[in-house]
Parts: structure tokens; sequence; C-alpha cells
């Protein structure tokens, strides 16, 4: 038996026309606070300064997704951030000795051993050994 497999999984469902169904319920929320705002302000300018950021506001937190993500994830991140302790995964404590350095062996004029300089030869050699295995 054939059955075919589904594509386009990680898209979301469209509910009522363009609008998914989380969309469409910011939207409500946002007719719904509208509704609340026009029985606090009446009918004056008033009405007109509230309606602006609560449209802005539940516009962005219904269709804007940075990074991919809803916007409403960063804003709960954001409250676990400043209101979660921090943790340090490291501290050093007050009576942990702190390392000395040690002079080298070379004596006390501290002179730096010198490095090993790789030679065309030895990267030679080594280009043999390799193509052998």
């Amino acid at each position: 038996m054939i059955s075919n497999v589904p594509q386009f999984i990680d898209v979301e469902d469209k509910i009522a026309g363009p609008l998914t169904g989380k969309q469409l319920l910011w939207m409500i929320g946002m007719g719904a606070m509208i509704l609340v705002a026009r029985l606090i302000f009446g009918g004056g300018p008033g009405l007109y300064v509230a309606v602006v950021p609560i449209v802005i506001v539940f516009s962005l937190f219904a269709f804007y997704k940075p990074n991919g993500q809803p916007l409403i994830l960063f804003v709960i991140y954001g409250f676990f951030f400043l209101f979660r302790p921090k943790i340090m995964m490291w501290r050093r404590s007050a009576n942990t000795p702190v390392r000395k350095m040690v002079p080298n062996r070379t004596g006390a004029s501290g002179a730096v051993k010198a490095e090993h300089h790789i030679t065309a030869e030895e990267i030679h050699r080594v280009a043999q050994l390799v193509d052998k295995r």
C-alpha cells in the first residue's frame, strides 16, 4: 500500500482567511481590549491614544517572528532573565590558593625554550608515510 508523505508539516494551518489559529486569537484579544478601552474612555481622543498602542502590541504578538520564533517567547524569556537568579558556574573562593608562576628550568634569566621549526625534509617524510597507508 502506497501512501503519500505529508509535506510542509511545520507550516501552521490557516483557519480564517490568511490567519492562523494563534493569529486569530491575538486579533480577537485585540478586539476585546479595544472594546474595553471604548467602554472606559467613551468616544473621545483618549480612546485613540489608548487604542494605537493596543493595536501595535497585539499586531506584533500576532505577526512578528524574530529568528522564526513567536514574539511572546522572547517576552517570556526576557521576564525569566530579569527575575530568575543569575547562576554563576565558577567563582574563585577566598580560601582557594592562587597558583604562582614557577620559574623556568633554564635559570633565572627567564629565557624561553626555542621552538622547533619543521623543515621541508620532515614534511616530505611525513607525506610519504601518509601516502603508504
